[in-house]
């Protein structure tokens, strides 16, 4: 079992920047590829951004691109997502999920971890 827990997330003005965390527990954090999601009230959940277990492969979305980094720190067991140029669109719950596999993932379906998720509001 793995255990997801995402940290930073917050009130922000648009144009600002946030950083999120997401520490898994329980497995080797290098096995796992990981992805972040958001869901905003009354909308699907939808993918952010995804990385590979190996942090040499990233996917993001067309809405993101340019503006969101996501990345890994295998030896602190912690992927990041870097938020920056933030719109009021991008007000959500954002979501951590962990899968094993070698690529990255995009769908909610493909995930089998999942943590609690952090509120980001961006005002405008």
């Amino acid at each position: 079992q793995v255990q997801l827990v995402e940290s930073g997330g917050g009130l922000v003005q648009a144009g600002g920047s946030l950083r999120l965390s997401c520490a898994p527990s329980g497995r080797t954090f290098s096995n796992y590829a990981m992805g972040w999601f958001r869901q905003a009230p009354g909308k699907e959940r939808e993918s952010v951004a995804a990385i590979s277990r190996g942090g040499d492969r990233t996917y993001y979305a067309d809405s993101v691109k340019g503006r969101f980094t996501i990345s890994r720190d295998n030896a602190k067991n912690t992927v990041y997502l870097q938020m920056n140029s933030l719109k009021p669109e991008d007000t959500a719950i954002y979501y951590c999920a962990a899968r094993g596999g070698s690529g990255y993932y995009v769908g909610t379906n493909e995930y089998a971890y999942w943590g609690q998720g952090t509120q980001v509001t961006v005002s405008s």
